[in-house]
């Protein structure tokens, strides 16, 4: 049986002293924070050890995407730093996908670190199909979504960022063993912020998502620690 949805606190902050008040708080009800582009480009590595040190998981959310030597290598430092999951943009194709793979698990071989798991970001959650076609891409979002999807899993990695509204789609077109990790995500009464393609947790949950991923409902609101219980309640 597939365990059930987990739910990533995402600490989307340039301070680490807010940070860790975050993780702090909440530490006892979740298992795993996201690290951003945001806090890692302000506190770095630290960041990571931080939540580390607080006996929690770490998802490093920095979409590496550049030539296959330089992604490979940096998903070398993400895997250095301990965190458990990290991801590339699909987007970078499939010499590049096919490298990080290949690189991780080669340093793997001989090393007793846990193995991360390593996925690709489809389409972001705050594009729609207008934005998808203004930079080129002429598929609809959702067969967009399913063709990248389909590229991860034939590159080798675990599974991929996605919106909630591919969920459905994704679990299909690609099969029960595949992580599908949802952002995006909003309970009911949250406002949607710059997300265009949201869901509540018990969509997601519904549409078999391995995990969500919540921000400023939780991190935004004025009591984290029952935001997020009762987004655990939603869940379960």
């Amino acid at each position: 049986m597939k365990p059930k949805t987990q739910l990533i606190v995402a600490l989307d902050t340039s301070s680490l002293k807010q940070a860790k008040q975050t993780v702090d708080k909440l530490s006892s009800l979740v298992g795993y924070f996201k690290v951003g582009s945001q806090l890692f480009t302000a506190c770095g590595p630290a960041a990571v050890k931080m939540i580390k040190d607080a006996g929690c998981s770490v998802f490093l959310d920095l979409k590496f995407h550049d030539i296959p030597n330089t992604v490979a290598k940096s998903a070398l430092s993400a895997l250095g730093l301990g965190v458990s999951m990290f991801n590339v943009h699909a987007l970078g194709g499939k010499i590049m996908l096919t490298e990080v793979v290949k690189a991780v698990d080669k340093e793997l071989l001989n090393s007793k670190v846990k193995r991360p798991l390593m996925l690709g970001v489809t389409i972001l959650t705050s594009f729609d199909r207008q934005q998808l076609n203004s930079i080129g891409i002429m598929r609809s979002v959702k067969n967009e979504v399913a063709y990248l999807a389909r590229l991860c899993k034939s590159c080798g990695l675990d599974g991929v960022v996605c919106s909630g509204r591919e969920l459905e789609l994704l679990r299909r077109v690609t099969g029960s063993d595949f992580i599908l990790v949802a952002p995006g995500v909003r309970p009911k009464e949250s406002e949607s912020f710059d997300q265009k393609r949201i869901i509540s947790p018990e969509e997601a949950v519904r549409l078999g998502a391995d995990f969500i991923v919540v921000g400023r409902p939780i991190t935004a609101s004025d009591d984290p620690l029952k935001s997020t219980q009762d987004i655990i309640r939603q869940i379960n």
